[in-house]
C-alpha cells in the first residue's frame, strides 16, 4: 500500500512521548534555511562536534587506563575542536529552530535545542577546567564531563533525526516553513 493512502503514519506503535502527524509525513517536508543551493547545512557541519566529542571521550578513557599523556593532550584539543565546531553548528541549527515553526512546535525540537545547550556548556566547562593543564583534570571530573556530554549529544542526535525524519525538517523539498 502506497503511503500516500494510509491514513496514519507509516510508525503505528509510536509511544505518546513522541509526536507525529501524518500530514507531515505526507507532505513534501520544510527545507533549511540555511542552505547552499538547497542542500541544508547544519548536517553537514554537526559531523563535525560530534566527531570531536566522541574522540574526546574515548582519549580521556584511553588515558585512564594506560596513563599515557598524549591521550589528556588529544582530548584537550579535540574538545577545544567539539566547542568551535559546536559554535559553528549552533549558529545554523538556531536560525533554522527561529525561522522553521514546525521545529518550535514539536518537543522533539526543543529537546534537541536544550540538549545541545547542554553540551556546548558541558564543553566550555570541561575546556576550562583542562586550559592550563591538559593531564591532570582528566581523572576524575574531565572524564566524567565527556562522558555525560557524549551521552547527551548522543541524545540531542537522535531527536534531531526524530525532527528530519519523522517531522520532515530540513529536508529538500517545497514544504511550508509555517506548516505545523
Amino acid at each position: 500500500m502506497d503511503t500516500q493512502e494510509r491514513n496514519t503514519t507509516p510508525y503505528p506503535n509510536i509511544p505518546n512521548i513522541l509526536e507525529s502527524d501524518s500530514r507531515e509525513f505526507r507532505d513534501t517536508g520544510v527545507p533549511s534555511t540555511v542552505a547552499i543551493l538547497g542542500h541544508p547545512i547544519h548536517p553537514i557541519l554537526v559531523q563535525f562536534p560530534v566527531a570531536f566529542l566522541v574522540g574526546s571521550t574515548l582519549s580521556d578513557v584511553i588515558y585512564w587506563f594506560v596513563r599515557d599523556s598524549f591521550w589528556a593532550i588529544a582530548a584537550y584539543w579535540l574538545i577545544l575542536g567539539g566547542l568551535v565546531a559546536g559554535l559553528a553548528a549552533a549558529v545554523t541549527g538556531m536560525l533554522d529552530f527561529l525561522r522553521i515553526e514546525r521545529v518550535r512546535k514539536r518537543t522533539a525540537g526543543w529537546a534537541h535545542l536544550v540538549l545541545n545547550i547542554i553540551v556546548l556548556v558541558l564543553t566550555l566547562v570541561n575546556l576550562v577546567i583542562r586550559w592550563n593543564d591538559h593531564v591532570s583534570p582528566v581523572l576524575p571530573w574531565g572524564i566524567v564531563i565527556s562522558l555525560i556530554a557524549a551521552t547527551a549529544l548522543g541524545l540531542s542526535g537522535w531527536y534531531g533525526g526524530e525532527l528530519i525524519y519523522r517531522h520532515k525538517i530540513s529536508v529538500i523539498g517545497n514544504g511550508n516553513p509555517n506548516f505545523p
